[in-house]
């Protein structure tokens, strides 16, 4: 793994050239992005999955499920189609009263399943899955992503992508909840997700093991199209209003930005993972 990266990144790790030489790693620039408002969603919860699909593809996934709860009313095939799946995985179906679902879990979206809180994963389980499937590691950190909806979209596009896993903070981040699991729509039951006491650290640790570290900001950055994103890699997004913690991005090998061609100044953070989580398949693809 290493090798394979030896060359390609010198200029970001020994300063040979590149704006992101040695010594040359300043804190985050001015890429701030609006205050996100507070999520509206009541009291998220683990181990509850609200919605069709998410339910759906719970089920299918395997994942511990303890019981479903539908409300009475809807439309027969879907109906049909959760009380199946649930009798093929061995789980108690009851259809109730929609008030009482309303009353209980006010966004269920007509379903409900009710399971054990996430499982996380562990770094080293994402990096191992990666190499049993003969790929070279692609993960997501997020340091300081607070919107459960952001997060909840990221995982949908790293699954939809094909990227290995997502690496989250225990703390001043969100963690995968009811409204993540909710936006994700079914991705969470797929994409390992592993929660870490100090991002810095494990960023420190995923280079040791040959991982490339990729930040994103506006200035003293290489653009988007011209980084070398089919190395072993990991691609760090901020909080969506201070961006990268210091810590954080002084542990970034390189750094790269997307072009802006309007009047704001950043994209979402969720967008700019999506945008950059592309270009990584798209040259991965290109290279077969």
């Amino acid at each position: 793994m290493k090798k394979a990266t030896d060359k390609a990144y010198d200029k970001h790790r020994g300063g040979k050239g590149g704006e992101s030489g040695k010594g040359d790693n300043p804190r985050r620039g001015n890429r701030a992005e609006k205050a996100y408002d507070k999520p509206k969603f009541d009291k998220p919860r683990d181990g509850v999955i609200c919605g069709k699909n998410p339910v759906i593809e719970a089920l299918r996934s395997g994942r511990t499920i303890n019981k479903v709860l539908a409300a009475a009313g809807q439309e027969a095939g879907f109906l049909r189609q959760v009380r199946d799946l649930c009798r093929e995985a061995g789980v108690p179906f009851l259809q109730v009263e929609r008030v009482s679902l309303d009353a209980e879990y006010p966004n269920h979206r007509g379903v409900v399943a009710l399971t054990a809180p996430f499982d996380y994963a562990e770094v080293d389980d994402i990096l191992a899955a990666a190499e049993a499937k003969g790929e070279v590691p692609l993960l997501v950190v997020l340091a300081g992503v607070e919107d459960p909806h952001n997060v909840g979209a990221i995982l949908r596009t790293v699954e939809g992508i094909g990227a290995h896993g997502v690496i989250i903070a225990k703390h001043g981040a969100a963690p995968v909840n009811e409204t993540v699991v909710q936006v994700a729509a079914g991705a969470a039951e797929y994409v390992p997700v592993a929660r870490v006491s100090s991002i810095a650290n494990t960023l420190e640790d995923l280079k040791r093991k040959g991982v490339w570290v990729c930040g994103t900001r506006m200035e003293k950055a290489e653009t988007l199209w011209q980084a070398d994103l089919t190395v072993p890699l990991a691609i760090v997004m901020g909080n969506e209003g201070k961006g990268l913690p210091p810590l954080v991005a002084d542990r970034c090998d390189f750094f790269v930005k997307i072009p802006m061609q309007g009047q704001i100044n950043s994209f979402n953070v969720s967008v700019s993972c999506g945008i950059m989580l592309g270009e990584a398949l798209r040259q991965r693809m290109s290279r077969k």
